[in-house]
């Protein structure tokens, strides 16, 4: 089974952005290469056991168990030692990933409080997009019970795209919900 957005991506954005950006080939439109979701826990060196519900909680989101990140330096004033876990995160490719942004894109964004659509000024320069979440609930898969502390997240979209303005056109027919 293809994913709807893949499919999608195939049959209408594919065509379009050759039109609009003048392509000549099919393989040199740009694509999606990965999305990454990270947690970051500075709570996690006093409470460790944040670290195992917030690695629960991902991987519910995903579908794809998430891979604990560690402290690469010690920082004193954050009480921070090297090797310490700190966070957890989720590289997604493929099937999975065009699940995940469907989901993003058609029920998690739109549950967001007082959403007037995504800034367009979170681009890196070079095609990639990121984005912040501050709670973990606008994902359907959380159970609100059994949530005991609200974490954010970062989702980390990776592209093809040489420039901002292609990234900014694949995401936008991808249905990404851009403020005007």
């Amino acid at each position: 089974m293809v994913p709807r957005l893949k499919e999608h991506y195939r049959n209408n954005v594919v065509p379009a952005m050759m039109k609009e950006f003048g392509y000549k080939n099919v393989m040199a439109v740009p694509r999606l290469e990965k999305i990454t979701i990270n947690m970051g826990l500075g709570e996690a060196t006093q409470n460790p056991r944040i670290l195992d519900s917030a690695v629960e909680e991902l991987a519910r989101i995903t579908g794809q168990r998430p891979v604990i990140t560690r402290a690469r330096k010690s920082i004193s004033a954050f009480k921070v030692r090297k090797g310490m876990p700190i966070g957890c995160m989720v590289t997604l490719r493929g099937d999975r990933m065009y699940e995940f942004l469907d989901r993003l894109i058609n029920i998690a964004l739109p549950r967001v409080r007082d959403f007037r659509g995504l800034s367009t000024r979170s681009f890196d320069g070079r095609g990639n997009y990121t984005l912040g979440i501050r709670d973990q609930l606008i994902f359907p898969e959380i159970d609100y019970n059994k949530v005991d502390k609200i974490k954010g997240m970062n989702i980390c979209i990776t592209t093809t795209a040489k420039t901002d303005a292609e990234a900014l056109a694949l995401l936008r027919h991808l249905g990404m919900p851009f403020a005007r």
